[in-house]
């Protein structure tokens, strides 16, 4: 994986996306940065997965020799301890959310896990920014996750996903292609099925249609 880029940004980070949800709940409003907008491909990333131990920060390469985003392609970059954007668009529709340990933004990866038997198409994945690895590794048992948690040690996929709010959740085709908003903060259950939901039956038809690229 690549160099360290963002490290000494990343406990800053963690207070902006805490203070702008603080914000954004005392004034009844779930707006800021909207992530990827529909249409656009979500951006590519590979990172460890946190239960691993393999070490190393973001890819977030398209091309290679990058520099400091990567050597290779993030797409190209697979294995057993790797969490790949690329390859869960690859296996169909994908929800994924991007948190932040502070506070209750962990809480939507429960509610995550409690859809993963009923959409078993969907890729249910999310990654931690920043954060301890050991504490992300409690976190992780202590849900009784079984979908895919990875951890952005430097903290790149913050900018390259626009987060501001914690967590966002976002929504893609089989292809990477965005196929509605992310959620801004954490969703009600209801909510969060309702827009899985949506998802699938929106990738059947797109599906149908011959999808598009």
């Amino acid at each position: 994986m690549s160099r360290p880029r963002y490290a000494r940004y990343v406990g800053f980070l963690g207070l902006v996306i805490a203070v702008v949800v603080v914000v954004s709940t005392l004034l009844g409003r779930s707006d800021g940065a909207a992530g990827i907008a529909p249409g656009q491909r979500l951006a590519p990333f590979a990172v460890p997965l946190a239960l691993g131990t393999l070490q190393g920060d973001a890819n977030i390469a398209t091309h290679a020799h990058e520099g400091s985003a990567g050597n290779v392609p993030a797409c190209s970059v697979r294995g057993t301890q790797v969490l790949n954007v690329c390859q869960l668009y690859q296996q169909g529709p994908v929800v994924l959310a991007l948190f932040v340990e502070d506070g209750g933004c962990p809480d939507v990866l429960s509610e995550m896990q409690t859809l993963v038997a009923s959409y078993p198409d969907v890729r249910f994945a999310a990654v931690a920014i920043g954060g301890q690895r050991s504490q992300l590794r409690r976190l992780v048992r202590s849900h009784h996750l079984s979908l895919p948690v990875g951890i952005d040690a430097d903290g790149a996929l913050a900018s390259l996903y626009k987060v501001f709010s914690c967590p966002q959740v976002n929504f893609a085709y089989p292809g990477g292609v965005v196929q509605s908003k992310a959620f801004l903060g954490t969703p009600s259950p209801a909510a969060l099925r309702a827009r899985v939901s949506q998802l699938v039956a929106a990738s059947r038809v797109r599906d149908g249609q011959g999808g598009k690229t």
